[in-house]
C-alpha cells in the first residue's frame, strides 16, 4: 500500500520589509508556477506590499495570517491541511521569529528555503540582530540581496563573505534597481592572487575557503600557505592519503562553530595526528572527489611541517 505524497512547502524569510511579499506576489504570477490546485499562502506579518485579491483568485490561491509563532504550530497547520487540501504551501515567515522554531506537519515537506535581504540595512541587522539572522541564512538554497543601490562593490563583497561564512552552500543575488548585479568579479580579497605562494594567515583563511568554494578556477595551479588543524574524516568515501587541514571558524557566536576544510592529498597523511597543527604548503586543484559527490577544490601538498598553534586558533568572522 502506497502512502500519500508530502505536500512541498516553498518558505521565504527575512526581516520585515526585506521583499518576502514582493517576491511571493511575482512568483504566483508567473506561468510556470500556475497550477489547476489551490494554493495555501501563510503569512506571519504584515509588510508595506500587500497581495491582490485579484491575483489571489486568479491563481486558486487562499491566503491565511498567523499573528504569532505559538499559534502557526503543526497542530494548527494539520487544520488548514484538512480544510483546504492545498497543492502547495508558501509561507511568508517572520524575520523575527526563530527560525530554530519553524516546525511543520508530517504531511508536508519542505521543498524550498529561500532569504530576502534588504541591503540597506543589512549592516544594522548583522550587528544588532546576528543569531536571528543566522537561523534565517543557515537552511536557505537562496539568499537575495535587493536595494543594492549606492552600495559600493566593496562593501557588497563584504556582506557576501558575511553571509557565506554562515551558509557555504547557498546561491546568491544581488539587486538593484536595474536588476541583478554582477558579483562574479574579483573581490577586493585581503591577499595577493599574484603571490606566490599566497599566504593565508587567520581570517584571510577564512576568506580563501569561502571565495574557493564559489570560484575555485581562481586559484587551480596556484600555490598557498598556511597553518592549519589536522581533521582526518573517518573512512567511508574519505580515501587513504588524504587528510584535511583546516581551522575552526565562529559565524555567530561561540556555540555556532565550524570546521572550514578541503581535502589534501599528501604521501604523509597516513602519519598525520588528528588535532595537531601544521603548516602546509600545497598546490590548488579542482577535481571530481567522491566525498564531496562531484567536482570541489582538493590541495596537493608540497610540504607539510609541524607547527604551533596560533595565537587565535579559531576564526572569528561574527567580528
Amino acid at each position: 500500500m502506497f502512502g500519500k505524497k508530502l505536500k512541498p512547502v516553498y518558505v521565504i524569510n527575512g526581516f520585515l520589509d526585506s521583499g518576502k511579499s514582493s517576491f511571493f506576489s511575482y512568483t504566483i504570477a508567473q506561468p510556470y508556477f500556475q497550477t489547476s490546485g489551490t494554493t495555501l499562502l501563510i503569512v506571519c506579518e504584515e509588510g508595506e506590499v500587500e497581495y491582490e485579491e485579484k491575483l489571489l483568485a486568479q491563481t486558486h490561491t487562499v491566503m491565511v495570517t498567523f499573528d504569532s509563532q505559538e499559534e502557526m504550530n503543526p497542530s494548527a497547520l494539520m487544520r488548514l491541511e484538512k480544510k483546504y487540501d492545498p497543492e502547495r504551501i508558501l509561507i511568508e515567515y517572520n524575520g523575527m521569529w526563530d527560525f530554530r522554531n519553524f516546525k511543520i506537519p508530517h504531511a508536508w515537506r519542505l521543498e524550498q528555503q529561500i532569504t530576502t535581504i534588504d541591503a540597506s540595512t543589512f549592516s544594522m541587522y548583522f550587528t544588532n540582530m546576528r543569531s536571528l539572522l543566522a537561523e534565517q541564512l543557515r537552511r536557505s538554497e537562496l539568499i537575495m540581496f535587493n536595494r543594492c543601490d549606492g552600495i559600493d562593490e566593496k562593501t557588497l563583497a563584504s556582506y557576501k563573505r558575511n553571509v557565506k561564512a554562515i551558509n557555504t552552500q547557498a546561491d546568491m543575488v544581488f539587486e538593484d534597481q536595474n536588476g541583478e548585479i554582477d558579483m562574479t568579479m574579483e573581490e577586493d580579497l585581503p591577499y595577493d592572487l599574484q603571490q606566490d605562494p599566497i599566504v593565508l594567515e587567520g581570517l584571510d583563511y577564512g576568506i580563501w575557503y569561502i571565495d574557493a568554494m564559489e570560484h575555485p578556477d581562481r586559484y587551480v595551479g596556484k600555490r598557498i600557505t598556511y597553518t592549519g588543524m589536522v581533521m582526518i574524516p573517518e573512512a567511508g568515501d574519505f580515501p587513504k592519503g588524504y587528510f584535511v587541514p583546516g581551522r575552526m571558524a565562529m559565524t555567530c557566536c561561540a556555540n555556532d562553530m565550524q570546521f572550514l576544510g578541503y581535502a589534501c592529498r599528501s604521501d604523509q597523511a597516513a602519519s598525520l595526528k588528528e588535532r595537531e597543527w601544521v603548516r602546509v604548503t600545497a598546490v590548488v586543484r579542482k577535481e571530481n572527489f567522491a566525498a564531496y559527490n562531484g567536482m570541489g577544490v582538493i590541495l596537493e601538498a608540497e610540504s607539510i611541517e609541524p607547527a604551533a598553534q596560533p595565537k587565535d586558533p579559531v576564526i572569528n568572522f561574527a567580528g
